[in-house]
């Protein structure tokens, strides 16, 4: 039996796009694609919705009457004969062969080919694990979709193993992929860096997000630092740099650097900016009031520049990009409806740390990143000389335990840095779930994201 995996992408509600790349990729005796039910796609609770309903089982049913000679699985449904077939026991009679089809790796199955059927989304450093966890008795095939599922990404990465749980397939990472299984190719496994990966995520889910919602172009703030400067660099892989467009909008505060450098990073992106200085807008509102150099006015030079930001973004009908990292988050170090505004986020789910691996691995083969915006001190340039290291820990330090409590659920007895420390990043993690609450969509990069994993109560009296 000819089998051939077909990883394609799916879109979440949109039956006929998805009717149209499974018919034209059938071929073989046994084509496998993968799950295309609505709730595998991420459509929540558009499976309560009658309409959703109707068009699901009629998406089967048109694949059906092409009357394709070939055996097709669609994740869990046979079209076969022209008549769509759900088992309830899982297993399939295909061309004399027993195959058994399940969205988890059930042990000791008696088959000939073993088919999960899951879309699986992305999170960094699970791959490998997850492969090295299906130990092979028979003949297996893992099939993943590609696609964007709000915050989820489902980044293909489909594989295959024989009867002697060798690896014979291995599909790539973000790309449609079609071809057919030779379960007597033995093959090694490739386990890209975590930056290649991330990279090749984040610029698809993006691509996937502005297709699937109609924005053609983007807009972001450029401050001079590296959150913004990475976000510039992964939009204009994405989405082309004549498609991007970065606002300067320096302050009474803002370096001579931090213009000079984000001028700098958009020449060598090939974007357009727009400088539009907040001072005077600043200024204007604090006539008459009392300088006092406090929060409220380091949030209303943030707050400022949301209102500009927001203007272009409706003015051109581009979205806006936020750009807030995992690390800033966890500690509630953004301003609510200042620079935590915006429609989607491509770091939210980065540590500041992993901002920095990411930045450098963009300037593998040459400077796109700035070389002074990745050296110089992290910075809100909300007041003289203002540093991230006035009001947080090292980010070394901050990343590790941001990572060893939600990433490994350690407790604060197990975490190894100084306690008073430990405890105080703890707390932050749960007293500024407000401020996630009204942050924007982003892109989960981890099993533990503050956009997805992490659920914790706003209201409540232990942290």
């Amino acid at each position: 039996m000819r089998i051939t995996l077909a990883q394609i992408k799916l879109k979440t509600g949109d039956f006929e796009f998805n009717f149209e790349n499974i018919i034209k990729n059938v071929k073989g005796d046994l084509v496998i694609f993968p799950q295309a039910n609505i709730e595998d796609l991420g459509g929540k609770d558009l499976i309560l919705d009658e309409k959703c309903r109707i068009c699901q089982s009629e998406f089967y049913q048109h694949v059906a009457e092409k009357n394709f000679p070939q055996n097709i699985l669609i994740g869990d449904v046979l079209i076969k004969n022209g008549e769509v077939e759900i088992s309830e026991d899982g297993f399939y009679d295909i061309c004399g062969q027993r195959v058994f089809v399940s969205d988890t790796f059930i042990e000791d199955i008696e088959c000939d080919l073993y088919v999960l059927a899951k879309n699986r989304y992305f999170a960094m450093n699970t791959y490998a694990d997850f492969v090295e966890s299906i130990e092979a008795y028979t003949n297996f095939v893992y099939v993943n979709a590609l696609g964007l599922a709000d915050q989820n990404v489902y980044a293909g990465a489909s594989f295959a193993k024989n009867a002697d749980n060798e690896l014979v397939m291995q599909m790539p990472l973000c790309q449609e992929d079609i071809d057919t299984v030779d379960f007597s190719r033995r093959i090694e496994f490739v386990d890209e860096p975590m930056e290649k990966q991330v990279l090749a995520v984040t610029t698809f889910a993006l691509k996937e997000y502005c297709e699937n919602t109609g924005f053609k172009k983007v807009v972001l703030g450029l401050s001079g630092g590296i959150d913004s400067a990475l976000t510039a660099a992964l939009a204009v892989k994405a989405l082309g740099a004549e498609n991007v467009l970065g606002i300067l909008m320096p302050s009474m505060f803002s370096s001579e650097g931090s213009v000079k450098d984000s001028l700098k990073l958009a020449e060598n992106l090939g974007m357009q900016t727009v400088t539009e200085p907040i001072t005077p807008l600043f200024d204007k509102f604090i006539d008459g009031r009392d300088r006092l150099h406090d929060l409220a006015e380091e949030n209303l030079q943030a707050r400022l520049r949301a209102l500009i930001l927001m203007f272009y973004s409706n003015r051109e009908n581009m979205l806006l990009l936020s750009t807030g990292n995992k690390s800033e988050s966890a500690m509630g170090f953004g301003t609510l409806y200042g620079d935590l505004a915006g429609g989607y986020n491509l770091i939210c789910d980065l540590t500041k740390t992993n901002v920095y691996k990411l930045s450098n691995y963009i300037n593998r083969d040459g400077e796109i990143i700035p070389q002074e915006i990745i050296d110089k001190a992290p910075s809100a340039e909300l007041h003289p000389n203002q540093k991230d290291s006035d009001r947080l820990p090292e980010y070394d330090v901050l990343d590790k335990i941001i990572e060893m409590y939600l990433e490994q659920n350690m407790s604060a007895d197990e975490i190894p840095f100084e306690r008073s420390i430990v405890d105080e990043v703890i707390r932050k993690i749960h007293r500024f779930q407000f401020k996630r609450h009204q942050a924007c969509l982003g892109v989960r990069l981890t099993e533990r994201a503050f956009c997805g994993g992490v659920n914790l109560p706003v209201v409540q009296k232990l942290y």
